[in-house]
């Protein structure tokens, strides 16, 4: 029988060392779940430190089944729970991306504080997640897109899925989900609900030896570029450094309130998405195009905002993002 592992003190912030074996003894099960609980709000609520994020993230790296990338991947990722309810912004963004000639390994999941989740609109428009999910390193050097479901991913995480439930709230496993890509890259778009949590988390990729990365936030505590007002943007690596404000218009957009990106069910999304790769001019769109814009910033493909958005907009008015969804679902 394996020896029950006592957690250290939540209640000051860990070295790294301390925090990342703390991960491990939960993620191999060998911690009560009363303590792991106690041990998540204890920290959360104290709000958890970069070295704490990079050491969680390390400790699932370590256990994630992974899938080779070409150079250059990229993810585009958010926290989720920011409560918008808004349609799939980087599942779109990742098609989109990859259309222009940048390898994307989309990590995500089903929903869970919102109605379709990116596993579920995919799905919806025809993608076989199973099949998706055995042939992902195929598709991602073969195609430049692939779908990393977190559920066959990260085995690990299973262990800890009923406590987490019982918990009820944001945790520390909130933030390093989109730390822990299977594919192991090294540039990233990531999306933050709280703004507060930019600069921790920019510190916990450096720790990780990220080499570009974009954080950002909508100042209405969106985990995406907002269409509707000013985002909060942190650059690390190749992408810069700091922190600066960005608006829809820096992009050459218009604004739109929230209400009209606003998401409904897996079919809904699906079908938002279809139009959009049709060419429909949208609200959608255009929140689509910026945070596109951002996610080829970080690859290294634009140079500033408006070139991000022009060349978002030619792979979706030409077809070659339309055409990529449909080589994507008949990938085998």
């Amino acid at each position: 029988m394996t020896e029950l592992a006592l957690l250290p003190d939540p209640a000051s912030p860990l070295e790294f060392v301390t925090a990342r074996t703390a991960f491990e003894d939960m993620l191999d099960g060998r911690v009560p779940d009363a303590a792991v609980a106690a041990f998540l709000t204890a920290m959360a609520e104290r709000d958890e430190t970069a070295i704490e994020i990079a050491a969680a993230a390390q400790a699932m790296r370590e256990r994630m089944v992974e899938i080779s990338a070409p150079a250059g991947a990229i993810d585009v990722c958010g926290t989720g729970g920011d409560g918008a309810h808004s349609l799939n912004i980087s599942t779109a963004v990742a098609i989109v991306v990859a259309a222009c000639g940048v390898p994307v390994a989309k990590h995500g999941n089903r929903a869970a504080s919102s109605r379709a989740g990116a596993a579920d609109t995919l799905e919806a428009l025809g993608l076989d997640l199973d099949r998706a999910a055995a042939n992902a390193e195929d598709s991602l050097n073969a195609i430049g897109l692939c779908f990393l479901f977190a559920q066959t991913h990260h085995p690990a995480l299973g262990r800890l899925a009923a406590v987490r439930r019982a918990i009820g709230r944001r945790t520390i496993f909130n933030l390093i989900g989109p730390l822990a890509n299977p594919a192991r890259v090294t540039r990233q778009l990531m999306g933050i609900a709280r703004v507060n949590y930019l600069e921790t988390v920019a510190g916990a990729l450096e720790l990780l030896g990220t080499e570009a990365a974009m954080l950002v936030s909508g100042e209405e505590s969106l985990d995406e570029l907002s269409i509707a007002g000013p985002s909060r943007v942190v650059r690390l690596g190749a992408c810069g450094s700091g922190e600066t404000r960005v608006t829809p218009e820096d992009a050459g957009l218009d604004r739109h309130g929230l209400d009209a990106i606003r998401g409904g069910d897996a079919g809904y999304n699906a079908a938002a998405l279809t139009a959009l790769l049709a060419g429909e001019k949208s609200p959608y769109r255009d929140a689509v195009l910026l945070n596109a814009a951002a996610a080829l910033n970080v690859a290294g493909r634009a140079d500033d905002w408006p070139e991000g958005v022009a060349l978002a907009a030619d792979a979706i008015d030409g077809g070659a993002a339309r055409d990529l969804l449909a080589r994507w679902i008949a990938f085998r």
